[in-house]
């Protein structure tokens, strides 16, 4: 099991095929992901990488995250997340992840946060059919309706379908396919929406129900910081 990468919500554009189809995609960029530490099963019971991506000022920074950052020598990430790995795919700390860690073809499954819609009618949020448009019904054609019996049940049941707060909610959409990499301006393009609005924090891992790819490159696709060049051709070949 490989490690997931972080990235940012770009938006989205289409591709043409040589068949002149064209694809949907959304474009989604690596900023510098790099890998913080380990988490071991002697020591927590558990294996996992911790990885970041983007920037962040130090200046309200509490002094342990700084601790933390600098142990790991690298830069203040914006975004920290840890993905479940097994053993033998743990990649060194410090490494970047490139955006070939993906293949072309492969699917991936992508977790976001939502778009947040504020206060939403049952009709935005729930789908609901409203009132009838006329017929006794006035002011009120976009209610919801009853929402509970009268003497039995006589109350309205726990998690009723009603007006409220709509979006900012993790969405992990499954199975979509890459349709191609851009290693030196980090993007990766997927097939189809991402969850999330432009500039939101992205999460993208293989996908749980498809097989992985032969190709792909295990534990992974990365470059160190000290010799850039060696660790890709290092990362293939303890994936050999």
């Amino acid at each position: 099991m490989r490690s997931g990468v972080i990235a940012q919500k770009v938006g989205m554009t289409r591709v043409f095929t040589e068949t002149g189809e064209h694809i949907p995609v959304t474009v989604l960029k690596l900023g510098n992901c790099q890998v913080l530490g380990h988490r071991t099963k002697d020591k927590n019971g558990y294996v996992a990488l911790q990885v970041g991506s983007g920037t962040r000022k130090t200046v309200y920074m509490p002094k342990a995250e700084r601790g933390q950052f600098a142990a790991a020598k690298v830069e203040p990430k914006r975004k920290v997340v840890e993905f479940r790995v097994s053993e033998d795919a743990l990649l060194p700390v410090g490494a970047e992840i490139m955006a070939d860690h993906f293949v072309v073809g492969q699917f991936v499954d992508v977790t976001g946060t939502s778009t947040g819609k504020g206060f939403a009618g049952g009709m935005k949020r729930w789908n609901f059919g409203g009132l009838r448009a006329t017929h006794g019904v006035s002011v009120s054609h976009r209610s919801i309706g009853s929402t509970g019996g009268r003497q039995d049940p006589g109350k309205t049941f726990k998690n009723k379908k009603m007006p409220g707060h709509m979006g900012v909610d993790r969405i992990t959409t499954l199975n979509l396919r890459v349709v191609s990499t851009d290693v030196e301006r980090g993007l990766v393009l997927v097939e189809g929406a991402v969850p999330g609005s432009k500039g939101g924090w992205i999460m993208v891992r293989d996908a749980v129900k498809k097989p992985l790819p032969k190709d792909a490159p295990k534990p992974g696709k990365f470059r160190v910081a000290d010799a850039p060049a060696a660790a890709p051709a290092a990362a293939e070949k303890e994936g050999a």
